[in-house]
C-alpha cells in the first residue's frame, strides 16, 4: 500500500517500470492467439532478448550505483536498494509469465500445428542415428568439458553463453573427497536447435543443450553424474571510458570491448530442476544473492527459440507483401530531376527502401554527383549502401560519420570504420562525448542547367536495409536549398565541431532541439489559452525528459488536446486532475516495429510538422547529435496528418491507452471500440501500399478513454523535485 501510495504523489512514472511494462505488452502479443502461431513464437523471443539488455544495462547500472555508494533517495523515498528489490520482484513473475506462455501455449499449439519439440526419450530411432551422427560431427570437435579442482579453477564463461553444469563423483578412490563441479560451454558456432528427420510429416527438433547433455558420459569417463542442468549468466555490460589523450576513440571503443568481457555477474539462469547444490556453487563463484538467481521451467534463454521462427511453415506465419516501389513522375528524366520538382516521403516498410539505397546508388555512380556525405550507425554486414561509398570514394569526395558506440554493435562498426577507410572514404566518428544518432546523406552535383545543388536523405532509422523490412520509419528526399545547406552545417558541426547558433529549418541535438520543442509545445498553449486551435500530435519510442513532459502538463492545463503514441517507456503521467486530463498515451505494438518519430503541431491552424531521429528523453535532447526536420510539402503533410497519424489514433487492434495507474488497456476492450470495425493500423498500411484500400477506409475516432485512476494534483514543489525521478 505504502508503494501505491507514493506512486500516486509522483508526476512520472518510474523509467524501468515504465520499459518492464513495455515488455509485457510485448509478451501480450506472444499470448495472442489472434497471431500466427510461429510470430508469437517470434515475440516470446523478443521478450527475452529485451530482458536480457535490461539486466544488461538498467539493472546493472542500478547494482553498480549502490556499490559506488549513492545513497541519496529518489524524491519519494525510495532508496536504491528498494528500487532494486521491486524490479528483482517483478522481473521474478515476468519470467514465471514467460515460461508458463511456453510451456501452456506456445508448445502444445506448435505440436498440434506439426513443428514438435522432443525431449530425447521421445525420438524415434532414426531421428537418434541422425542426432548421434550430427554430434559426433558438429559438436564434439567444438567442447571443451572442465572440471572444476584446484589445479582447474571456474573457467570465465562469457556474458549470456549457455552452459551446462554437473555435479561429479570420482569412481576411482584417491580423487577428491565429495563431489565436484564440472562445467561445459554449448558452442556459439551452432543453432541452438538441432533439426530431425521425420516420418510423420511434422518439423521435429531437439535442443541442443539437451543432445550435449546426454553424450556427459563420454566427455567426463571415470566420473559419475550425479545431475546436471544447463544455466547462463549474464553481465554488466555497461560502457565506461576515459578519453585518453594518447588514445584514439577508435583504439578506446575496441579497449573496451575486451574490458567488457569482465564485467560483474548480474543474473544466473538455471533450469527449475537443478540440483541444489549446483544452483549454490554456481551462485557463490559469481557472487550472487538469491534473488538474482532465475529458475526457469524450460529452456534457458528462450531468445533462442527464434530459430524455430524459420520453419519453413508460411500457413503460420504473417502473410507476405510486396511494399510500394518509388515511382518517378514520366516527365522525370531521372530521380535528380524529380527532387527538384517535389519532395517524396517515404513510409518504410510500406514503402519499399529500395527507393533510399537507390538515392545513394545513383549518386555513387552518377558523374555529375562530385561529393557525397553520410551518417552510419548500424548498418548490415552485407549493405548495399557500403557497396555504394566505397565505389564512390574512387573518383568522389566521400566522407562517413560512423558511430562505434552504438549499443552492442560496436565491433562490427569498428571494422565498417576501418573498410571504409581502407576504400578512400574519409571516415569521422563525430564528437567525442557525443553519439551521432542523425541519419542524414546530402549529396553535391553539377545538374544539366550548370546549377551546384545538394540533395539530401533524412530518415528517423538507420540505413540498414534488413532491419527497414520490419521496422516503422520515415525518409524525406529532398533538394530544398534550405534543408540540404542546414545539412551541410550538421556535417561541418560534425566533422570540424563548427557550432552554429542556428540551424533553422533543421531542430538539432545538443544545440537547438530540446529548447526548440519546449517552445512549440509553450506556443500550443499560448494558442489554447488565446482561444485559437491548439493540438499536439506526438509519435516517438520513448518519453522521459522531465522539461519536455512538464511543458505538456502546462498544454494540458491550459485546454491543449494532446495524443501520445509512445512505444516503449513513458513517464508522462496522464488523468492527473488538473493537469494531465488532456493529454492521452497510446502504445501500439504489432507485426513491426514502430520506430518513426513525427511531432504535430496546430499552431493556430497553420499545422507545422516534424519528423526525425530523436525520442524526448534525455539522452537524445542532450547526449547525442539527432536531427529533426520540417516536413514542408503541403501534400506530403498532409498525407501524414490525415493518413499516417490518422490511422495510428483510430487503431483498436494493436493499440493500448494507458491510465494514470500505470496500467495499459487494450482500446478494443473499450465499449467504444466494441461497437466499431476492428481497424489495425499496421494492417491498413500494407493493403494502402497494395492498392487495396484507402483513406477513407480510417473510422472516425471515437476518443476511446482507459479506464483513469485520477490522481491528485501534485504540488508545484514536487514536479520540480521530481524532475530528476523520470530518468
Amino acid at each position: 500500500m505504502a508503494k501505491a501510495q507514493s506512486r500516486q504523489q509522483s508526476p512520472f512514472f518510474s523509467r524501468d517500470e515504465s520499459w518492464l511494462s513495455f515488455n509485457r505488452r510485448v509478451l501480450e502479443e506472444a499470448q495472442d492467439e489472434s497471431n500466427p502461431l510461429l510470430e508469437r513464437v517470434k515475440f516470446l523471443a523478443i521478450t527475452a532478448s529485451n530482458l536480457d539488455e535490461f539486466v544488461e544495462i538498467r539493472v546493472a547500472g542500478v547494482l553498480q550505483r549502490i556499490e559506488d555508494g549513492y545513497a541519496e533517495p529518489s524524491p519519494d523515498g525510495t532508496t536504491l536498494e528498494q528500487s532494486l528489490t521491486l524490479l528483482t520482484a517483478v522481473m521474478h513473475g515476468f519470467v514465471a509469465e514467460q515460461y508458463l506462455c511456453w510451456n501452456k501455449q506456445l508448445l502444445p499449439a506448435l505440436r498440434s500445428a506439426g513443428v514438435r519439440v522432443l525431449r530425447w526419450d521421445e525420438i524415434d530411432d532414426v531421428a537418434r542415428k541422425a542426432a548421434t551422427e550430427y554430434y559426433q560431427r558438429e559438436v564434439d570437435p567444438l567442447l571443451t568439458p572442465i572440471t572444476i579442482d584446484p589445479a582447474h579453477p571456474f573457467p570465465r564463461v562469457l556474458n549470456k553463453a549457455l552452459c551446462i553444469a554437473l555435479l561429479l563423483r570420482r569412481k576411482r578412490k584417491g580423487g577428491p573427497a565429495g563431489p565436484v563441479l564440472g562445467v561445459v560451454t554449448v558452442p556459439r558456432a551452432l543453432p541452438r536447435f538441432v533439426e530431425l528427420p521425420s516420418t510423420a510429416g511434422t518439423h521435429d527438433f531437439l535442443f541442443l543443450h539437451d543432445l550435449i547433455e546426454r553424450s556427459a558420459a563420454g566427455m567426463y569417463r571415470g566420473y559419475e553424474i550425479l545431475s546436471k542442468a544447463a544455466f547462463r549468466v549474464t553481465r554488466n555490460s555497461n560502457l565506461y571510458f576515459q578519453e585518453e589523450e594518447s588514445r584514439t576513440l577508435l583504439e578506446t571503443v575496441r579497449s573496451e570491448l575486451h574490458n567488457r568481457r569482465k564485467g560483474d555477474a548480474v543474473r544466473l539462469e538455471i533450469e527449475k530442476s537443478a540440483d541444489t547444490e549446483i544452483v549454490d556453487r554456481l551462485r557463490l563463484n559469481f557472487e550472487l544473492d538469491d534473488s538474482q538467481v532465475f529458475r526457469t521451467d524450460g529452456p534457458v534463454n528462450l531468445s533462442r527459440v527464434m530459430h524455430l521462427a524459420d520453419t519453413p511453415r508460411p500457413d503460420l506465419k504473417f502473410q507476405p507483401f510486396v511494399p510500394r516501389e518509388l515511382r518517378l513522375n514520366r516527365k522525370s528524366t531521372d530521380l535528380f530531376d524529380e527532387l527538384r520538382h517535389r519532395d517524396i516521403l517515404l513510409h518504410h516498410p510500406y514503402d519499399s527502401y529500395d527507393g533510399v539505397v537507390g538515392f545513394i546508388q545513383a549518386a555513387a555512380q552518377d558523374p555529375q554527383v562530385v561529393s557525397m556525405k553520410q551518417t552510419l550507425y548500424r548498418t548490415s554486414a552485407d549493405s548495399p549502401i557500403f557497396q555504394a561509398l566505397t565505389e564512390a570514394a574512387q573518383n568522389k569526395e566521400v566522407t562517413a560519420v560512423v558511430e562505434l558506440m552504438a549499443r552492442f554493435d560496436e565491433a562490427s562498426n569498428i571494422r565498417w570504420a576501418r573498410d571504409l577507410e581502407d576504400a578512400g572514404v574519409q571516415v569521422f566518428h563525430g564528437i567525442v562525448g557525443l553519439k551521432t544518432h542523425c541519419k542524414l546523406a546530402l549529396l553535391v552535383r553539377r545538374d544539366p542547367d550548370g546549377v551546384v545543388r545538394r540533395y539530401g536523405h533524412l530518415g528517423t532509422g538507420n540505413y540498414n536495409p534488413n532491419t527497414a523490412r520490419f521496422y516503422t520509419d520515415m525518409s524525406l528526399l529532398t533538394s530544398d536549398p534550405e534543408i540540404t545547406a542546414s545539412m551541410g552545417a550538421v556535417f561541418n558541426y560534425l566533422t570540424a565541431h563548427s557550432e552554429s547558433d542556428d540551424y533553422a529549418p533543421l531542430l538539432v541535438a545538443p544545440l537547438t532541439l530540446a529548447e526548440s520543442f519546449i517552445r512549440l509545445i509553450q506556443r500550443e498553449t499560448e494558442h489554447a489559452a488565446g482561444g485559437r486551435p491548439a493540438r499536439i500530435i506526438a509519435k516517438m519510442n520513448s518519453l522521459l525528459e522531465p522539461s519536455v513532459i512538464e511543458a505538456l502538463y502546462a498544454g494540458s492545463q491550459a485546454g491543449v488536446k494532446i495524443d501520445l503514441i509512445v512505444r516503449g517507456i513513458c513517464s508522462l503521467r496522464p488523468g492527473m486532475k488538473g493537469v494531465s486530463e488532456n493529454i492521452r498515451v497510446r502504445s501500439i505494438i504489432g507485426r513491426f516495429l514502430e520506430h518513426s518519430r513525427i511531432f504535430y503541431f496546430e499552431n493556430g491552424g497553420k499545422v507545422e510538422l516534424y519528423c526525425g531521429s530523436a525520442d524526448w528523453m534525455p539522452r537524445n535532447l542532450f547526449e547525442r547529435c539527432e536531427v529533426v526536420f520540417p516536413i514542408r510539402d503541403v501534400q506530403i503533410g498532409n498525407r501524414i496528418r490525415n493518413e499516417i497519424l490518422a490511422a495510428y489514433l483510430a487503431d483498436t487492434v494493436k493499440a493500448r491507452l494507458l491510465d494514470g495507474g500505470g496500467t495499459y488497456h487494450r482500446v478494443r476492450d473499450s465499449e467504444a471500440a466494441r461497437a466499431l470495425p476492428a481497424f489495425n493500423s499496421q494492417e491498413f498500411f500494407i493493403k494502402l501500399a497494395e492498392g487495396k484500400a484507402s483513406v477513407e477506409d480510417i473510422p472516425a475516432v471515437t476518443e476511446p478513454q482507459p479506464h483513469l485512476h485520477h490522481v491528485k494534483r501534485p504540488a508545484k514543489r514536487a514536479v520540480a523535485k521530481e524532475r530528476s525521478a523520470a530518468d
